[in-house]
């Protein structure tokens, strides 16, 4: 409700008048006014026009005197504007009221999109060969939030991480340990995840450009990780487990975690993949080409802007899409499921349990984690190969918009922070590639912010204990990493500083916590409980109302998010709600008034900031500390 609720009344009464006016199918809009509109702003003077043969003006005025008569507890008055807009003014007394009780209630920010069907979300999907970086991030953030987000809006939500255990880089660590005698104990201090990336890729494939033989050895080794019951196989699944491990305790650092692990190799060897095989050559969706550089190859033939695209290769192994299509067709429950499901062996945060998909048959728990709707979160890059999957999954599920491609664009790191992390970029942005050990792993990332936050925080309270010190260190560090990555439009690329990212002023994550302890001080030093007992028609201030208005408009800044899968919509509101909160406070002093009734609203004003804050944070992944 909230704001809605304004919204909704004056969309009914228009509804009404067009009524009394024998008009109807007028697809108007109601929205929250830009300043100089009044509260709220509609065009529906526009878009009848042509009919009434009227100027939008001169509607709007007719509109106005009607609605100026209508029943309404939540509009004062409607105006009309001179652009031809009809215009809206809330009755503050009443909406004032409404916004805040609800606030203070549990559901505040639900929406009912999702009416409780299920929908995967697939995220972070980092091959288990080295550990995670700053590129990295952006995916696990974004999928971590659109989770939240999807959650908030009433749907069951199934979390995944695709495991790509079978593929060229995983092969690449084998042949570095099998063939170049690389020791499988890391140096001390160091994380195997980090060990394996740094020393052991890097180093092998830098060896490719020198010896061509390595390759022959490459695809043996890559066919030799699609049949289980190979030693090499076996070999691998010891090695990316525990690079796994590494991966997973960094997202879990983050506060992100999953619901179930799905591994690359049991997908091939589960059977899956020729149950869609066979599917796709009985719809004729691929072909098998005779001649050319794919001969012998099953191909997605292009449609002439674009090249074939080879999904089975000449010497019968699967390529990326290949083994792609059977997990989608998979996530949305079109086959049926092979697998049984154990739990992993470490705990995530907050308890959830994760389980794991494995082709034990002695292990007989099933589980369901498909969906109606699925949400794979890939990089831009892979956006041919996802269209081409979706094509494929609208074909077979026959239900248009059940596979969706969330895609973005990649991390670079400022010529300034690529210094500090010590790469040498010759003052430009620093591009990552894992394959070249052009990267800056996300655990550095997060200690190079941990260690400044310390510091700044020990300076600003040396009363302070360590520990204390440490919680907050991390929270902002998290905060900011997880803000950093979610507050830009997907379709642009992020340059990452962190000098910038961890200012107290802007659009940063910590200026956002920093204004919801602000809020958590006022209210400790008022040493009293909030309620919403109060006169709510003593708010009567621009910067109160603005306020109340911001907060107000919560669940309508869900709704779009999640509409547009856009998680950049609720970062902006908890900007644009700090923003106003700090006008307010500018303005408007709480404690120690004479008048103890107005003291009393603007305490139950400050705390339902405090209180929509933390739910929208929450959304993003981001603690709301009390002190800074």
């Amino acid at each position: 409700m909230t704001f809605k609720s304004v919204l909704d009344e004056v969309e009914n009464n228009l509804n009404k008048i067009l009524s009394d006016l024998s008009l109807s199918g007028i697809n108007f809009s109601v929205e929250p006014a830009k300043p100089g509109f009044g509260d709220v702003s509609s065009n529906i003077a526009f878009l009848l026009a042509k009919s009434l043969k009227q100027s939008p003006k001169e509607i709007s005025e007719m509109l106005s005197k009607k609605y100026n008569g209508c029943t309404s507890t939540l509009v004062l008055k409607s105006e009309s504007h001179p652009s031809g807009y009809l215009n809206f003014f809330a009755n503050w007394d009443n909406l004032s009221q409404l916004i805040l009780s609800e606030s203070y209630l549990e559901t505040c920010g639900d929406v009912d999109i999702g009416n409780n069907s299920t929908i995967v979300v697939e995220h972070t999907s980092v091959n288990p060969n080295k550990a995670l970086h700053i590129g990295h991030i952006r995916n696990i953030i974004i999928g971590d939030t659109i989770s939240r987000i999807l959650k908030k809006a009433k749907y069951k939500v199934n979390v995944l991480n695709y495991i790509d255990d079978s593929g060229l880089q995983v092969a690449d660590i084998i042949v570095g340990f099998k063939h170049f005698g690389y020791d499988e104990t890391p140096p001390p201090g160091k994380k195997f995840d980090h060990y394996c990336g740094d020393d052991v890729y890097v180093k092998t494939t830098e060896k490719y450009e020198s010896d061509s033989n390595l390759e022959e050895i490459r695809k043996t080794v890559l066919k030799d990780l699609e049949d289980g019951d190979s030693e090499t196989a076996k070999f691998a699944d010891k090695i990316t487990r525990k690079v796994l491990e590494g991966q997973l305790k960094t997202c879990w650092n983050l506060d992100v975690t999953y619901d179930c692990l799905n591994f690359e190799s049991q997908i091939i060897r589960s059977g899956l993949w020729n149950k869609i095989f066979e599917k796709l050559k009985e719809m004729n969706l691929i072909e098998f080409e005779n001649e050319g550089k794919n001969a012998n190859c099953w191909v997605i033939r292009g449609d002439g802007k674009e090249e074939d695209k080879v999904i089975v290769r000449s010497n019968g192994t699967a390529t990326y899409i290949a083994k792609d299509i059977p997990y989608a067709a998979w996530k949305l429950g079109l086959l049926e499921d092979p697998f049984n499901y154990e739990k992993y062996s470490l705990e995530q945060p907050h308890s959830r349990i994760l389980w794991q998909t494995t082709l034990d048959k002695t292990n007989l728990v099933s589980k369901d984690f498909t969906g109606e709707k699925v949400v794979t979160v890939i990089d831009s890059r892979q956006s041919r190969l996802q269209k081409i999957i979706t094509s494929l999954m609208d074909k077979f599920k026959s239900i248009p918009n059940a596979y969706n491609h969330l895609g973005y664009e990649s991390v670079t790191l400022s010529s300034e922070t690529a210094k500090t992390l010590g790469l040498e970029t010759d003052g430009k942005q620093a591009q990552m590639s894992g394959r070249k050990g052009l990267y800056v792993s996300a655990d550095s990332v997060y200690e190079l912010l941990k260690e400044k936050t310390m510091t700044e925080t020990k300076n600003r309270h040396p009363e302070m204990s360590t520990s204390e010190i440490e919680k907050i260190a991390h929270y902002v560090s998290v905060g900011t990493l997880r803000y950093e990555m979610i507050k830009q439009d997907l379709d642009k690329i992020i340059t990452f500083d962190l000098t910038k990212s961890l200012s107290l002023e802007g659009d940063t994550a910590p200026y956002i916590q920093y204004t919801h302890a602000r809020a958590s001080r006022i209210i400790e030093k008022s040493n009293r409980v909030p309620s919403i007992d109060v006169n709510f028609s003593l708010l009567k201030e621009k910067s109160e109302l603005d306020l109340i208005k911001t907060i107000g408009l919560f669940n309508l800044q869900v709704r779009d998010a999640t509409n547009n899968l856009s998680p950049k919509v609720i970062a902006r509101y908890c900007y644009d709600l700090a923003v106003s909160f700090n006008s307010f406070y500018e303005k408007s002093k709480v404690l120690d008034l004479e008048n103890a009734a107005l003291e009393n609203s603007r305490l139950c004003l400050v705390n339902s900031f405090k209180i929509v804050l933390e739910k929208a944070l929450y959304l993003l992944g981001i603690k709301a500390p009390d002190r800074m």
